[in-house]
């Protein structure tokens, strides 16, 4: 851990300390908790995060190719409009 210093107002600070008396948590451990959320909303996502909910949406998705695993690149080309033959026939 990395010690920091910060400046809260009264009113951060009172409300800190009840939310952890409540929670029964340090007010340490819910500021980190705080900061994680908002790294995670301005989206700061780690790779492992990325990793995981990518593997988590595989197969989630219908296509109506048959095909689709197969010849993923000719249709990404006709999509792009590349017209480079990427077939593997």
């Amino acid at each position: 851990m990395v010690r920091t210093q910060i400046q809260l107002t009264e009113e951060q600070s009172k409300a800190l300390k009840t939310l952890s008396a409540q929670r029964d948590i340090s007010v340490a451990e819910l500021i980190r908790q705080g900061m994680d959320f908002y790294l995670q909303s301005c989206g700061t996502i780690s790779q492992t995060k990325r990793r995981q909910r990518a593997i988590k949406t595989a197969g989630q998705f219908y296509s109506s190719q048959a095909d689709l695993s197969e010849k993923h690149d000719v249709y990404l080309a006709a999509v792009y409009g590349s017209g480079f033959p990427l077939s593997r026939e």
